[in-house]
């Protein structure tokens, strides 16, 4: 029952505010492509800032690949370039690689850009592990 609560605390619970850009999905699209043209990029709204909880060597393995332990869960995607997924389907990055200005999310493959509000939790890799 404590995992099935830690999920849902996760998923659905309060957390700290956190802004991503302020623009239109239209603007966000733009904006992507003029900059951004030979990256992989996922539009995304609803989202979770997830800060991991990690072990000394759950850490020492991001750490050789110049990772940070933070993830996105967004619960919307407005568009992604790759089609893995569908428009209003969710989403869960691989750990972020750079995050810049502010509302750029960058794994190794992908730029996820953080729209609208979003909030920031911390939870262990084994939670976030359970709902996938």
């Amino acid at each position: 029952m404590r995992e099935m609560s830690e999920i849902t605390t996760l998923l659905n619970g309060s957390g700290d505010v956190m802004r991503g850009s302020d623009m239109s999905n239209d603007e966000a699209m733009t904006y992507v492509r003029e900059r951004r043209n030979q990256e992989e990029f996922c539009l995304v709204r609803d989202w979770i800032w997830v800060d991991l909880e990690l072990t000394d060597a759950e850490r020492r393995g991001l750490d050789e690949t110049r990772r940070q332990p933070a993830l996105i869960y967004a619960h919307s995607v407005i568009f992604d370039t790759s089609r893995r997924w569908d428009v209003g389907d969710f989403v869960r990055t691989s750990p972020l690689y750079v995050f810049e200005k502010g509302f750029l999310f960058k794994t190794f493959n992908t730029t996820y850009v953080l729209l609208g509000e979003g909030r920031r939790k911390r939870v262990t890799l084994d939670v976030v592990g359970r709902i996938f």
